[in-house]
């Protein structure tokens, strides 16, 4: 037996739901070329894995067989600990995800996507699992009613597979995956079993029901590492290959309400005509709208009028508590006040400004398109089609955090915002 050590991340979230069958495919319109898949495991190695939790593959556990195939099962004793779950050394965001298994006798295992890793809680916290199961010997002994959404191919704990497409113990099984924006395919030996979409009403109360209900983070990323379980069974995989898919831009604004969004501070922010509209309030001090969720790399595009006043501004990768907000501010000002340059709200302050030959680019009292690009330690801007600003910041590039619309400190401001829309990199 020939035995090797392994490095993985896994997994993600989604929004939405759809039944299955309910919808066609999501790979009709979107697929890459077939050139385009990545491979994950090719019986030689496991390069591309690594431990949850973890910089390397777990020395316990995990193995490649004699066949080519990557085992796990249980090893070691209880004081030397057993493998752990592995995951994708790379995250991903909208992906085809392809491989086959095998279970053997009792076997249980899952595949999570959309992983995000957390110090302090388990792979299953965060991460919806394409379940794996020796589903006739479960079936015997606890029947459907115990085991109704548990089944292989489930969306475990909350979405069932309609019929057993499984293959019987010793037998090899192929899954896939498809993850698209907040649309999500489990398919099992060629059937589609699971189509859902995170977030939506349908999907929100089949959460809070489940056992995930009490993980706030659980499905809640739109970029994750693939993740495989270690249950304690043997169950063997082989054949693993992704394609990632284009990722289109989504709205971070429904234009009815501010759902998504939560308010800092006494300033007013309202929803109004498809439009986000801040003013000063009485007490005329700063006041912020973040997104609820936080964004890594991303491209986020909008358009902004400044009504009167106009000194705001778009913060990204940023913290906040009460209306103190540490992070970086692509500027919003009137004409002459750097429009497009970036600013380190609490720390450095400017870390740069546009050049001044590009003060006209700004239009005062009508609609402007901003875009913002941030990816590791790069940021770019741009205003009305021109670029801003270009440069890199390795503290930007450490940072996470959310988007938040600024409102400035002093009174008589009011600025309008529409078409707030996101793509991840």
């Amino acid at each position: 037996m020939r035995r090797t050590n392994t490095n993985l991340i896994g997994l993600i979230l989604i929004s939405t739901l759809y039944f299955t069958n309910c919808n066609p495919a999501l790979t009709d319109e979107n697929s890459s070329d077939p050139g385009d898949w990545i491979i994950l495991f090719d019986g030689t190695n496991t390069d591309a894995w690594r431990g949850y939790n973890r910089e390397t593959f777990p020395n316990l556990g995990w193995y490649i067989d004699d066949e080519g195939s990557l085992c796990v099962e249980k090893t070691g004793t209880e004081e030397e600990g057993f493998g752990g779950d592995i995951i994708t050394k790379e995250a991903f965001e909208n992906y085809e995800f392809e491989m086959e298994f095998m279970v053997s006798d009792t076997g249980n295992s899952g595949i999570l996507y959309r992983v995000t890793e957390h110090s302090d809680s388990m792979i299953w916290h965060n991460a919806p699992e394409f379940q794996i199961l020796d589903d006739a010997v479960y079936r015997t002994m606890l029947g459907d009613s115990m085991m109704f959404n548990k089944y292989t191919a489930a969306l475990y704990d909350m979405i069932p597979a309609p019929e057993d497409y499984s293959n019987p113990v010793g037998e090899w099984n192929s899954a896939k995956i498809v993850v698209n924006n907040n649309r999500v395919e489990h398919w099992l030996n060629d059937h589609k079993v699971v189509d859902y979409t995170i977030g939506s009403a349908e999907w929100e109360t089949l959460y809070q029901k489940s056992k995930f209900g009490g993980y706030p983070q659980f499905s809640r990323a739109t970029v994750g590492h693939i993740g495989l379980q270690d249950h304690g069974h043997l169950i063997k995989f082989r054949n693993m290959r992704i394609k990632p898919l284009p990722t289109s831009f989504t709205s971070i604004f429904n234009e009815e309400d501010l759902d998504g969004w939560e308010v800092y501070g006494t300033e007013t922010w309202k929803a109004e005509n498809g439009e986000i509209v801040c003013e000063s309030g009485p007490d005329a001090q700063y006041g912020y709208l973040a997104t609820e969720q936080e964004y890594q790399d991303f491209e986020l595009t909008l358009q902004f009028l400044q009504e009167a006043d106009g000194n705001s501004g778009v913060f990204f990768r940023s913290q906040i508590e009460g209306t103190k907000i540490a992070g970086w501010q692509a500027e919003v000002a009137p004409p002459g006040r750097h429009t497009g340059g970036v600013y380190e709200s609490y720390g450095r302050g400017w870390l740069i400004q546009p050049d001044s030959t590009l003060n006209d680019v700004l239009k005062m009292g009508d609609w402007n398109d901003m875009r913002i690009y941030v990816h590791g330690d790069r940021v770019i801007t741009w205003l009305n089609g021109v670029e801003m600003v270009n440069f890199q910041d390795e503290k930007i590039g450490e940072a996470t955090g959310k988007i938040a619309l600024q409102i400035h400190d002093g009174g008589g401001i009011r600025v309008r915002w529409k078409n707030l829309m996101i793509r991840s990199l």
